[in-house]
């Protein structure tokens, strides 16, 4: 089920913060009235697409930081993995170098609650056990949270289908927009470009201007 115009599940974890610093109970209530968040899932460390969508993201950092918006990752690897992952040099396939938080859902329950964990856990009732059936890893998801904590975008991508980081941007840009100026924004609309109001009337004078 979708969680668009809900509340984010809440969760406390362990995360890497600033790039080498392990924090055993990181959440996102931090940002509640402060701030924006791309909040985004990715598989595994130390793979092959992961690592150039966490360095696409920092190189965009600064973007977010001047929409006042947190970037926060998280996968179901543990906190030391984030940590050596975090300090191999990038030509070794680290990502050295990335600064926002990192969050570890070894217990695969921030994953499941956001919906973006490949698989699930089954009950046998004939052995009565449980067991894990799929990927128990996360697939590729994203939420943009306003700062009530409010889902007012999610995508989920399968595992070898990397992101386009400015795509949130230009999301963050248009929520940001509609939050301010209460206009709604049309189909591929960049900051800077004409919106328009709910209305017939709105409709009526955008099309008559594009």
């Amino acid at each position: 089920m979708s969680l668009v115009g809900k509340k984010y599940p809440s969760f406390s974890a362990p995360a890497v913060v600033k790039g080498y610093e392990i924090v055993e109970d990181f959440s996102l209530e931090q940002y509640l009235g402060e701030k924006h968040v791309i909040f985004f899932f990715y598989p595994k460390d130390f793979t092959f697409v992961c690592p150039t969508e966490l360095h696409a993201f920092q190189a965009k950092l600064e973007e977010f930081e001047k929409r006042n918006c947190a970037v926060v990752a998280c996968s179901t690897d543990t906190e030391e993995s984030h940590l050596a992952w975090l300090t191999t040099p990038k030509k070794k396939g680290g990502i050295e170098g990335v600064k926002y938080p990192v969050v570890a859902d070894t217990a695969k329950t921030i994953s499941m609650n956001f919906g973006v964990l490949g698989g699930g856990y089954k009950f046998n009732a004939d052995t009565q056990s449980w067991s894990f059936e799929g990927n128990p890893i996360a697939f590729r998801g994203t939420f943009l949270i306003d700062k009530e904590g409010i889902v007012r975008h999610e995508s989920i991508n399968d595992l070898p289908l990397g992101r386009s980081v400015d795509e949130y941007l230009r999301l963050l840009d248009a929520l940001q927009h509609v939050e301010e100026y209460g206009e709604v924004c049309p189909a591929n609309w960049k900051e800077g470009e004409l919106a328009m109001t709910a209305t017939n009337e709105g409709v009526a004078s955008y099309f008559s201007q594009n």
